[in-house]
């Protein structure tokens, strides 16, 4: 059984993170990176469907250490990919990562201070060891989308497609698309899939805030030309997290400000009678992700007549599209369900201590990362609110921190404990129905520090950069047994 200090689970954007960290800050520290797919990338390299983007600016979606450099802020994903795929490479994280490595349990012996990691390759069982894991996993099922059932769906004469898995195959030129929903990845796919379609039309049951933005960032690439590429990263990406934190922060406490700024920044791209039919939503901003238009290319085929927006319920599908509960009917020869993620937590691996299976969703999460009493345990989960990667860059920071104190001290173990009374509340404070429909499956967030989940940058910066290691947490050193130490022995 090959053993390292680390193993990280996922070459995703947070996975390649995380090895380079521990590179950086922990050099006397081995580690492998275990990877289910064929290839690294996670998301950028899963989804293909049409004009798959990142609804996020690749200052703050980027690496801390690794500057974006191309003109373009909002990327699509094969460049998203690429600077993963570079990033990877450049430090030579590619070495580390074994692909076709699909983790499905992990043990903990407490004798040892050692995990046990099985993964399915090639359709056998392997098992590696580490004193520490580290889930950079992602939070959604890749095998499975979000896809309700609709009746009459087999008398429909065309395709239905789920973008998670979309056809190499799939001609839409000059067809009648529906694409049922009204998220991020609706209202990408409908303005590139309405340059080559006849028709496109989004069917959503309810409005979602969507505003509009460049897709290059004007001022970025000005400074780039005057200032070096890390210092002109630096100033954008902190001009990008603490924009956003503003305007996330103002639109809480001023709901009824916030929505009639997002409202009157549609009135420059929409009529107003489409605005407040199909995208005045009923709840508030940022109760929901908002979703990103750039260069208003959603607004520019709606005005086009290439693309329209629907807001119905469906009644059932037929042999030539939908039929809708308002009595109304679209034609389709291709219906898109852009219905959503199936919300996974940490891969649905199955979680042991000493021989006792662990339901994480009986835990509490520890600073966003790690879970009451699962000792050398953490995990990757980005922001609901700004760029996945800003959490995980302070994530993988903080998991050096503790693997570097660990070895200072001489121990082997650490472990969140829970003193005094906690009031539980759920894991993630949002609405989005593929958020909702996965809670009870998710560990619960404490009514105190060091048990909150913040959706705050500066909050975890402080937190989890210069906050204290010892809060919250136990660090140990069990005493193997002679067997143990044999063990251990043989395995370093």
């Amino acid at each position: 059984m090959d053993h390292v200090d680390v193993i990280v689970v996922g070459a995703g954007i947070s996975g390649i993170g995380a090895g380079y960290h521990l590179q950086d800050k922990c050099p006397d520290r081995s580690y492998m990176i275990l990877e289910g797919r064929a290839d690294m990338g996670g998301t950028w390299d899963l989804f293909r469907y049409p004009g798959i983007r990142s609804d996020s600016d690749m200052y703050t979606l980027g690496y801390i250490f690794e500057p974006w450099t191309e003109a373009k802020a909002i990327a699509d994903g094969p460049n998203i990919l690429n600077y993963v795929k570079r990033t990877a490479a450049k430090y030579g994280i590619d070495r580390h990562i074994r692909f076709g490595h699909h983790v499905t349990d992990a043990s903990w012996s407490t004798e040892q201070a050692c995990w046990t990691v099985t993964a399915v390759s090639e359709g056998r069982e392997v098992q590696y060891s580490c004193h520490f894991l580290f889930m950079c996993s992602g939070y959604y099922n890749y095998a499975k989308g979000h896809r309700p059932e609709f009746a009459g769906e087999a008398e429909f004469a065309g395709r239905i497609i789920h973008p998670q898995f979309w056809p190499d195959d799939l001609d839409y030129l000059g067809k009648r698309v529906v694409v049922i929903g009204s998220g991020a990845t609706a209202v990408t796919i409908v303005p590139e899939m309405a340059k080559t379609a006849a028709k496109v039309t989004m069917l959503q049951r309810s409005p979602t805030y969507v505003v509009s933005r460049p897709s290059e960032d004007a001022v970025a690439n000005r400074l780039r030309r005057y200032l070096p590429s890390k210092l002109a990263y630096a100033l954008v990406r902190w001009r990008n997290v603490l924009f956003g934190m503003y305007f996330f922060n103002a639109a809480r406490k001023h709901p009824v400000q916030a929505k009639e700024r997002v409202l009157g920044m549609l009135a420059e791209h929409l009529p107003a009678p489409i605005i407040a039919e199909h995208f005045t939503p009923r709840y508030n901003v940022w109760d929901q992700r908002l979703c990103l238009v750039p260069d208003s290319d959603l607004f520019n085929a709606i005005n086009a007549g290439k693309a329209d927006v629907v807001t119905d319920t469906i009644a059932r599908f037929d042999a030539g599209g939908i039929v809708l509960n308002s009595g109304k009917r679209l034609d389709a020869d291709i219906i898109v369900t852009a219905t959503g993620l199936e919300l996974q937590l940490l891969s649905d691996v199955r979680f042991r201590v000493d021989g006792e299976v662990r339901n994480l969703a009986d835990t509490f999460n520890y600073k966003g990362m790690m879970y009451s009493d699962m000792p050398n345990l953490a995990s990757s989960f980005g922001y609901t609110n700004a760029s996945w990667t800003l959490k995980a860059d302070l994530t993988c920071s903080y998991v050096c921190r503790l693997l570097n104190t660990m070895r200072k001290r001489g121990v082997r173990q650490v472990t969140p404990v829970i003193e005094g009374d906690l009031e539980p509340a759920p894991f993630l404070d949002f609405t989005s129905g593929y958020v909702t429909r996965a809670m009870e499956r998710f560990p619960k967030q404490g009514n105190r520090q060091p048990w909150q989940v913040h959706q705050n940058y500066l909050k975890d910066l402080t937190a989890l950069r210069f906050g204290s290691v010892d809060d919250g947490v136990v660090f140990s050193n069990p005493v193997p047994s002679a067997t143990a130490r044999n063990a251990e022995t043989q395995l370093a």
